[in-house]
């Protein structure tokens, strides 16, 4: 043969056929040892391989960014992943470099490879690597990022949203689309009005887009030469369409004869990329039947003595099944003197001030959300003049919750520290899957090797006459998230220390405003210094008392020392009032105290009643501290119906004082 062939030594294509074969080989163990009860999931890469691969050949691994989907396993290793590293996996082994067993098998990451911890949900990685790009973008490196998915993914909204971010900023993405034709069991035809992908995306700007046949890996290879050329050349994200075949069934649970037909199976065998691969080669002289067939045989005897070996390594620790759910080492962040500059700020002004000093502390943080730029400067001012202060670094997103926090947890990973703003927590739920599965997991899923170290800030609360979609008070849900801090200011000198705390350290936070305290006078306090950061965990006891101890946060703590300065007045009862300040994690050790103290102990909180926050730290109390009480715990919240818009009405869904003073009245007579 020739030195080269299509631009390949025969040696590079020895090496690119055993990576194929390393693919489907694996596949077929895999499946062998899931029905000996060695593993029990499995999902292969089988007719995939020669477009993953061709892909692999343009990326540099461990500078450019990788969020592949379950079915990429051909590409891990043309990554750089090793076979014991994907066995690993599949074992649920303790050092799998994916999750140190977490995660089901072909959930791939790889710190060193720079391969990002996949979670199950389809397509929520697109908007974490359009926000990767950003990062990339902004600190002015030539890196791209490789996101992958099937067809049957792109009817998901967040992969639209993530083309639109990544093409109207011209971010470098490389998406790559593998369509075998069905989502599981659903044909292409019915996923889409268009016949490709391909078409379907031709309305955004600035976005290459190229389609090929991704079972020949020569032509395959030379598509994704030129979508990679045009992203280092800066011209913006490309997409690429590869036409694959899907030889196996979706996964190890799906029996794809039910609903494909013989004469399609036997079609897509046609189309098999190796023996595509050989047939070129064979045909042209380069590498003969023999020597391939010699690969095949050393590739059989390399994964099974893999298998074999990695059979034998341990399983992770029981004592290590809760590790990592957030970061245990907090030691790096220290709080410092409240110093008081003198003069009382309210709440929303102690936000500005906080974010306007972290964002002099620390270079790589980013704050973004919907109208947070100026002149708007956020829809109740908190970011008001900081995209002036920090052009380039405090921008307005696009009206998309998803797309905030899908790309922040992207920038997040590779090394910037994202602060947005959803500006409703009523509208928080479009981005619910991210804060869920990506967000809320990450750091748990990768067994400490990524994290989504990003802020969330939250406005929520009622008493504004804002109707149902404008007062929500969404904290039960999130509580119930492990992996997310909440934390939730009644005052000034408290949201600027644990904003300032939370800008600090490496895990997620949802941090929560009452927009009904922005600017009241009761919530104003002395501004703490710069040098103020006040710790997560730690309630205040902001009324002492003997009788009666009222756990709270919020605005509520204000009703709460109403109804504490009225039972004083008209029964002398000398009534506690604890803040808890911050709902994840709960300061018991305060709160135990203050039962031991009183001996009663009553949960105020605007949620609704029925499994909201206060139903968790009343459990608490009875199961941690029961041998104090003299009393039964009491709650007092909102009822469980919507907020109405009609003041009236709205009082009377939400607790007021007098319920405070009623039910503590009857408390106070046990």
């Amino acid at each position: 043969m020739s030195k080269n062939y299509k631009g390949y030594s025969k040696k590079h294509l020895m090496k690119i056929f055993r990576l194929m074969a390393t693919s489907r080989r694996m596949d077929e163990k895999m499946l062998t040892l899931l029905r000996q009860g060695k593993s029990f999931f499995h999902i292969g890469a089988a007719g995939h391989e020669g477009a993953q691969l061709a892909c692999a050949l343009n990326i540099k691994p461990g500078y450019d960014w990788a969020y592949p989907y379950y079915r990429d396993q051909a590409m891990v290793l043309g990554l750089g992943a090793s076979i014991d590293d994907l066995f690993l996996g599949f074992l649920a082994k303790q050092d799998d470099p994916s999750s140190g067993g977490r995660q089901m098998p072909q959930h791939f990451g790889h710190k060193e490879l720079n391969i990002v911890s996949q979670s199950s949900p389809t397509g929520t990685q697109y908007l974490q690597a359009v926000g990767t790009a950003m990062a990339l973008k902004r600190e002015g490196k030539d890196a791209l990022v490789y996101v992958s998915s099937g067809e049957g993914t792109t009817s998901q909204g967040e992969f639209h949203e993530a083309l639109n971010w990544a093409s109207r900023e011209q971010l470098p993405v490389l998406f790559h689309i593998e369509d075998n034709g069905y989502a599981i069991s659903v044909p292409k035809a019915e996923q889409m009005a268009m016949g490709s992908v391909f078409d379907m995306v031709g309305g955004y700007h600035n976005l290459n887009r190229l389609e090929t046949d991704g079972t020949n890996l020569f032509s395959s290879q030379r598509t994704f030469r030129k979508a990679v050329t045009s992203i280092r050349r800066g011209d913006g994200p490309a997409l690429v369409v590869s036409n694959v075949v899907r030889l196996m069934p979706h996964s190890s649970s799906d029996d794809h004869r039910k609903y494909r037909d013989t004469a399609d199976l036997a079609n897509d065998l046609k189309r098999d990329p190796i023996e595509n691969f050989r047939k070129i080669c064979e045909d042209d002289g380069i590498i003969t039947a023999e020597e391939f067939q010699a690969v095949w045989d050393e590739v059989v005897q390399e994964v099974d003595d893999s298998a074999d070996r990695t059979q034998k390594a341990a399983y992770p620790s029981k004592a290590d099944a809760i590790t990592h759910v957030v970061n245990e080492d907090t030691s790096h962040v220290k709080a410092g003197p409240i110093e008081p500059l003198g003069e009382a700020i309210v709440i929303v002004d102690a936000i500005n001030h906080a974010l306007y000093e972290e964002m002099e502390h620390n270079e790589k943080m980013l704050i973004y959300g919907q109208d947070v730029a100026d002149g708007k400067g956020g829809v109740f001012t908190a970011t008001k003049g900081l995209s002036t202060a920090f052009t380039g670094r405090v921008f307005s997103s696009p009206l998309a919750e998803a797309s905030i926090i899908g790309t922040a947890v992207g920038a997040a990973v590779a090394g910037l520290k994202p602060v947005v703003e959803i500006q409703f927590g009523d509208y928080i739920w479009t981005g619910m899957m991210q804060i869920r599965n990506e967000v809320a997991t990450m750091r748990y899923r990768s067994n400490n090797a990524f994290s989504a170290g990003i802020v969330m800030r939250v406005p929520v609360g009622g008493y504004i006459h804002g109707g149902l979609c404008h007062s929500q008070s969404i904290e039960g849900f999130f509580m119930h998230l492990p992996g997310i801090h909440i934390a939730y200011p009644s005052n000034a000198a408290d949201a600027k220390g644990l904003l300032k705390y939370a800008c600090r350290i490496d895990d997620p936070v949802l941090f929560l405003e009452h927009k009904g305290m922005y600017r009241q006078g009761f919530a104003k306090r002395p501004e703490p210094s710069s040098d103020y950061l006040l710790p997560f965990g730690q309630a205040a006891v902001v009324r002492e008392g003997q009788d009666l101890s009222i756990i709270t946060y919020g605005m509520m703590v204000y009703k709460a020392i109403e109804a504490a300065k009225k039972l004083e007045k008209t029964h002398g009862a000398s009534v506690e009032v604890v803040d808890l300040r911050t709902l994840s994690p709960l300061d018991k050790k305060t709160v135990g105290a203050s039962i031991q103290k009183c001996n009663k102990a009553m949960v105020v909180y605007e949620d609704t009643l029925t499994a909201g926050p206060g139903a968790e730290v009343a459990a608490i109390i009875s199961e941690e501290f029961f041998e104090y009480l003299d009393g039964p715990v009491l709650r007092v919240a909102a009822k469980d119906s919507p907020i109405p818009f009609n003041w009236d009405l709205e009082d009377e869904v939400l607790p007021q004082t007098e319920d405070i003073y009623d039910k503590a009245t009857r408390l106070l007579g046990f």
